[in-house]
């Protein structure tokens, strides 16, 4: 359970400007977001490639 604690980011507005680029450029700077985004795309592609048929 998170206690939450200080963040020295949140402090300097880094966890701030780095959603702001995130959601400016379209692609997320977590691994696991970029992952989850390429997962996303890679299903969209396979469902029209057998929905065309």
């Amino acid at each position: 359970m998170n206690k939450g604690g200080f963040s020295w980011k949140r402090f300097f507005g880094i966890s701030a400007f780095k959603a702001k680029i995130s959601r400016t450029i379209g692609i997320p700077l977590t691994r696991s977001g970029r992952q989850r985004k390429l997962g996303a795309l890679i299903e969209k592609i396979i469902l029209k490639l057998f929905s065309s048929r």
